[in-house]
């Protein structure tokens, strides 16, 4: 029913934005034709500008040389035509985390993308199962969640849904590890492994700031001095996101309870419009 991994030659990406044009770039650096999909010519544009900033940072650390740079570039189509992905031989979807967006764009793929193709989600926290009940082929669905900055992060979650075929599977962390990551599988269940356990860790990490129980710097330096993680709960919050922080953790709160109840301070930051890195504003002050 599927392809072996030495078919696959032409990747799709939904959604041009951070995950998208990093999942868009690291397929193209190893080798794959990709055609990078968003729904207005300007995010499209956006997306390669992120890809020509990330490979510039590359070149300038060595990683790549600019010949290879500029391949890469070259082996990525833009489109705003959803059925630019018809012979993709596997499409990984990364646009908004809201389920009822990815079970609409699946059921669009569903109809334009070879029956043979495998289709991917980038979600974080929501249920393969239900985003592959939009298909008429959830056996050819299955999560892939890469890690943010993709091109720098090593790791990528597969993640099973109820009917995702084995060989799918397989094919799954075969081409993730053929762009130079390595993977772990999880069960089709809530947050998976990493949300699951790295949420409350930011949450109760926000909580304990907030209570008072030391400064913020504090409270990243004891994390990361005494479990010798690169970032501490609150800086980490700062990177991902603190909108994004809160939007996983209320989809596992709704799924498990109270144990995910978001932190207060969390919320406030999010209502302010204090957002992390992204807004120059979060737990810390950034250029």
């Amino acid at each position: 029913m599927t392809r072996e991994i030495d078919a696959v030659e032409r990747v799709g990406v939904v959604g041009a934005g951070t995950m998208g044009s990093g999942i868009a770039q690291v397929a193209a650096t190893a080798g794959y034709d990709v055609v990078m999909r968003d729904i207005e010519p300007e995010y499209v544009e956006s997306g390669f500008e992120t890809i020509a900033d990330s490979l510039g940072r590359q070149i300038d650390s060595g990683t790549i040389t600019e010949s290879e740079a500029e391949a890469a570039e070259d082996r990525i189509e833009g489109t705003t035509d959803l059925g630019g992905l018809a012979d993709c031989d596997i499409v990984v979807e990364a646009a908004l985390e809201d389920v009822d967006v990815k079970r609409d764009i699946f059921g669009e793929l569903d109809e334009v993308v070879d029956e043979d193709a495998v289709l991917a989600t980038n979600t974080s926290t929501l249920s393969i199962t239900t985003i592959a009940a939009a298909t008429e082929r959830p056996e050819s669905v299955v999560g892939l969640h890469f890690m943010n900055p993709v091109p720098v992060m090593k790791g990528v979650e597969v993640v099973d849904g109820e009917k995702t075929d084995g060989d799918v599977l397989t094919l799954a962390h075969d081409f993730a590890e053929d762009l130079g990551k390595e993977t772990w599988e999880s069960d089709d269940k809530p947050g998976f492994v990493t949300n699951r356990i790295l949420m409350p860790w930011i949450n109760e990490g926000i909580r304990a700031f907030d209570e008072g129980v030391a400064t913020k710097e504090d409270i990243d330096s004891g994390m990361t001095l005494g479990t010798n993680v690169p970032m501490g709960p609150l800086e980490l919050a700062d990177h991902i996101g603190l909108d994004i922080c809160l939007h996983a953790t209320e989809t596992l709160h709704e799924e498990l309870g109270d144990r995910y109840t978001p932190a207060y301070l969390l919320k406030r930051k999010v209502e302010a419009g204090d957002l992390g890195k992204k807004t120059g504003e979060g737990f810390y002050t950034y250029d």
